[in-house]
Formats: structure tokens, sequence, C-alpha cells
């Protein structure tokens, strides 16, 4: 049986943890994000630094245009 492609491209996967907050606590997003085809990591505090993170890889990551 042939083997499919992934649905989802691999090199544009991450894994994120949250940190867990206090009951009662205000919503607050931080935590670790990690690529998972360069290994890159970083700690966030706020979406904002997730999104950058994310941005920053996915644009390191993005392949050449088509020269043909």
């Amino acid at each position: 049986m042939p083997q499919s492609q992934p649905a989802l491209p691999t090199n544009r996967a991450f894994l994120v943890q949250f940190r867990p907050q206090p009951a009662g606590a205000a919503p607050a997003y931080a935590g670790r994000v990690e690529h998972l085809a360069s290994y890159q990591v970083a700690r966030f505090h706020s979406l904002e630094e997730l999104l950058a993170f994310v941005v920053r890889v996915l644009t390191d990551v993005q392949e050449p245009p088509d020269d043909s």
C-alpha cells in the first residue's frame, strides 16, 4: 500500500506548553514553545511573544521561491 503524504507539513509543527494559572487568577498566557523540526525553543509571557516566535520560525523555514 503506498504511503500518503501527511495532511499537514511537519516543518510547521509546534509544541506549546502553557504554565498553570492559580485558581481565580486572571487569564495569563505564559509558557514554552518548541518548533519540532528545528528544535528551536522559546519561553513566552504573552500571546504576542508566542506569535512572534511562531512567525519568526516560519519565516526562517519558508521554502525559497521556485526559480523555474
